[in-house]
């Protein structure tokens, strides 16, 4: 059994170590207010400019022929934007994503791909897709307060590699923050337009129960609806990548505190555990030099 002073210094130890998780908490609670309420409202205006792009893609007058609603099988060339933190300590939050972005990486390679560009946001995307060769852009620094510039950068390469031919594919994996307790991983395709859900936008419904319904349009687009199809991409892409960006910081805070708040309890667990250790040690040894007196009292008694 350990002695008072080993079973002393391990609990301090692990008091320090509860201090740090709990302040890191704290940190965290305090930043996933913040970090909630930029993602919300982030979070209308994709909405809202979703809305137009699945009615303007859904309309007749643009055709099936565009290349915003082909949906190939096969794809020589794909992109997939990566997005987690820069720090750890925040339980299975950045694991979860590079091992969905492998997934999506087979995806890719089983429906032909014979070339799969990525782009990871986050130090540690960067650090776990190092070795990768076709890494085209890498962005550290910025997971707790993304900016719209570093957004524009990754919207404008999407968008010319897109229009050029080069992509047949683009998706995106990020967490996304439901509320400040729940994560939820998010792979999304950002281009081309799925089909499918064309059928499934958000549109007028009488209650949250009713099904959606396909929105549709009482415009006349001139010259075409494929141009205006064409001029809203650059704006639908930089708002999905802006909004994954700040949806993603949300979610880290509030992976980080759901670490923090359980690794805080279980170092309080450790402490209590540890001290009535001590306290039967502590006990022990006092009951141990009480009978060495009185055993010692009484070999002097018979002299």
């Amino acid at each position: 059994m350990a002695n008072l002073r080993e079973i002393k210094k391990r609990i301090n130890s692990v008091s320090t170590t509860e201090q740090i998780t709990r302040t890191m908490e704290m940190v965290s609670t305090a930043k996933i207010g913040r970090a909630l309420n930029r993602e919300k409202q982030s979070e209308a205006y994709r909405a809202a400019i979703t809305d137009v792009m699945l009615t303007v893609a859904g309309d007749t007058a643009a055709g099936p022929s565009s290349p915003l609603l082909v949906n190939p099988k096969t794809y020589d060339c794909a992109l997939l934007i990566v997005i987690n933190s820069d720090r750890g300590l925040a339980g299975g939050f950045n694991v979860a994503v590079e091992r969905a972005a492998e997934k999506r990486l087979d995806h890719f390679r089983r429906h032909g791909a014979k070339r799969i560009e990525l782009i990871t946001c986050g130090r540690k995307a960067c650090e776990y897709f190092r070795h990768y060769d076709d890494v085209v852009m890498a962005v550290e620094g910025e997971s707790d307060d993304p900016t719209l510039e570093r957004a524009r950068v990754i919207a404008s390469y999407v968008c010319d590699g897109f229009a050029s031919g080069k992509f047949g594919r683009v998706d995106i994996i990020y967490y996304h923050a439901r509320n400040r307790v729940d994560q939820v991983l998010r792979q999304e395709r950002i281009l081309p337009l799925d089909s499918e859900v064309l059928h499934t936008a958000r549109g007028p419904r009488a209650n949250e129960a009713q099904a959606p319904q396909r929105l549709t349009s009482p415009f006349e687009y001139a010259p075409s609806a494929s141009h205006v199809l064409s001029r809203l991409i650059p704006s639908y892409v930089l708002t999905v990548v802006h909004q994954a960006l700040i949806d993603s910081a949300a979610a880290e805070q509030g992976a980080r505190r759901k670490a923090m708040h359980s690794a805080t309890e279980n170092a309080s667990a450790i402490i209590a555990e540890l001290t009535r250790t001590y306290n039967r040690v502590r006990q022990a040894s006092i009951t141990t030099e009480i009978n060495e007196i009185v055993g010692g009292a009484a070999a002097l008694e018979e002299y």
